[in-house]
């Protein structure tokens, strides 16, 4: 698993830990044993002192570690007292420390050892556990929590704060996982937090580059869900996925802004500031593959830079990405996808000036979208470093790509519109007609609506040449149609079984 990966986890594991005990009855001690066994099962060492009361368990000292070897990596929690004491109504509260310590430690077979230190700080935290044994809901509450980067050490040497900083402040914390266990652990999890403020600042020692970063979210939610095998080897990632692990989650915000700042030696220096109306992160990760989703909405963008002659402002109704990518080999097709969006894009008419300066081009809002996907099949597990070794020795194909479908095509801009769509398939067994890559077969149908009227005032304002605009008028020509409307082309590009490729049903190869 990654470093990052390890630290959310590891932040998870100190705030809300599920349980999932046997018995019939919920006891503070059945709350502290799952949390034990979970912790153990996700790969972390548990370490801890406890003392068994009255209904109640005190653990102190307690400290969760795991190292992680391909990454070079050592994580470890330090929480200094947590108690789990029996409510009297079936519920168990957990009250837990007001600080927590995140130590983590890097180290390369080359280059410098660092440790990190982070304290997780919250106010009044409320956290209480309710349900049945193996069928547990947690509810947890804070009016707010922190993180803070306490240290910094590299090979030794203690870095102090004018060098680095990290500084993360959330209000209005609310949190309920529910959690079940039978063949797998399986947790569902809502969140919301109404402000995080962050404050961030590096500062080279041996240089004067520097770098701040200031902004806040509003507004934020999570929802997720997780299947974890009860025993697996969490490094193992290819394993997990074997053994049906697999997590989604969908993260929203209200909005949010950020100013930013960076000074270099080589690079210059500059600024930029942006704000959006709201944000949106999709991410599901298991044996279907990686999905990974993000969009902003209502963006503005500011930026000012040494290397740029201008200011460099823009703003978007959304702008976002997405792609779908399978991870393990399979007989059987599996589904990947590619989109980018691009919506109501503009720019300032300072940029505009300086190719358009007596604003003969059309400035209306441009879009851009992509959408693609299609079926593939994977012939090694890319998780597996073994294989992937293999792989590349080997020099062989990953993969076979066996459909792909445009969903949409769309350029709308400076008063031209590109749109299209269509389905090919691959013939894998065919490498020789197109030169090494499967043989396609299908269509795909294109509309260009102001094309000609673009390259009229592309000439006339003389960003390019007539000859080149001939020839440009001559290749629309070619692939293209008359359709119906002023300035209107459409154009049908097929390859048949053969391998011939038509345009609107005339062989151009």
């Amino acid at each position: 698993m990654s470093r990052f990966s390890h630290l959310i986890s590891g932040t998870a594991v100190a705030l809300c830990l599920p349980a999932s005990a046997a018995l019939a009855d919920l006891t503070a001690d059945q709350v502290w044993s799952d949390w034990q066994s979970y912790m153990e099962s996700t790969g972390y060492t548990v370490t801890a002192s406890e003392a068994a009361g009255d209904g109640s368990v005190e653990v102190s000292d307690m400290t969760l570690s795991i190292d992680l070897e391909e990454e070079e990596t050592a994580f470890k929690v330090v929480l200094p007292s947590i108690s789990f004491v029996e409510q009297g109504d079936g519920t168990v509260a957990i009250e837990l420390p007001a600080s927590t310590e995140m130590n983590m430690t890097f180290q390369p077979e080359t280059g410098e050892d660092v440790t990190v230190v982070i304290d997780f700080t919250q106010t009044d935290p409320n956290m209480v556990a309710a349900g049945d044994p193996g069928d547990l809901t947690y509810t947890y509450a804070a009016p707010a929590a922190a993180m803070a980067l306490q240290s910094v050490t590299i090979d030794g040497v203690s870095v102090g704060p004018e060098i680095a900083k990290i500084d993360i402040r959330m209000t209005d914390l609310a949190q309920t996982v529910q959690t079940s266990v039978a063949t797998l652990r399986q947790m569902t999890q809502d969140m919301t937090v109404a402000k995080v403020d962050y404050d961030m600042a590096f500062n080279d020692p041996e240089s004067d580059d520097s770098f701040t970063l200031r902004g806040a979210m509003n507004g934020l939610t999570l929802n997720g869900t997780g299947d974890l095998p009860l025993d697996t080897d969490v490094q193992d990632m290819n394993a997990m996925l074997n053994d049906g692990f697999k997590a989604v989650a969908a993260f929203t915000t209200e909005g949010g802004n950020y100013d930013l700042s960076f000074s270099s030696e080589t690079d210059g220096s500059g600024t930029a500031n942006a704000t959006s109306t709201g944000s949106a992160f999709d991410v599901s990760f298991g044996p279907e593959g990686l999905l990974y989703d993000v969009s902003q909405t209502g963006v503005d963008m500011n930026m000012l830079m040494t290397e740029l002659p201008l200011p460099l402002s823009f703003s978007a109704a959304e702008i976002g990405t997405r792609f779908l990518m399978p991870l393990q080999k399979s007989n059987e097709e599996q589904d990947f996808g590619l989109a980018v969006t691009l919506s109501e894009f503009v720019m300032s008419d300072m940029l505009w000036s300086l190719f358009d300066p007596t604003s003969q081009l059309p400035r209306d809002p441009a879009t851009l979208l992509v959408d693609l996907s299609g079926k593939a099949k994977v012939l090694f597990d890319f998780l597996d470093p073994a294989q992937a070794a293999v792989l590349e020795e080997a020099d062989t194909v990953p993969g076979e790509l066996n459909a792909l479908t445009i969903n949409k095509i769309e350029l709308d801009a400076v008063g031209a519109k590109l749109t299209g769509a269509g389905d090919f398939v691959f013939d894998n067994s065919d490498l020789q007609t197109f030169d090494g890559m499967p043989r396609p077969e299908g269509a795909v149908d294109l509309t260009l609506v102001g094309g000609n009227g673009l390259l009229d005032k592309l000439v006339g304002m003389g960003l390019l040449p007539e000859d080149q605009a001939m020839g440009a008028r001559m290749m629309m020509g070619l692939f293209a149609v008359p359709g119906e409307g002023e300035d209107t082309l459409n154009s049908k590009i097929e390859v048949n079984p053969e391998g011939h490729v038509l345009a609107n049903g005339q062989r151009i190869r």
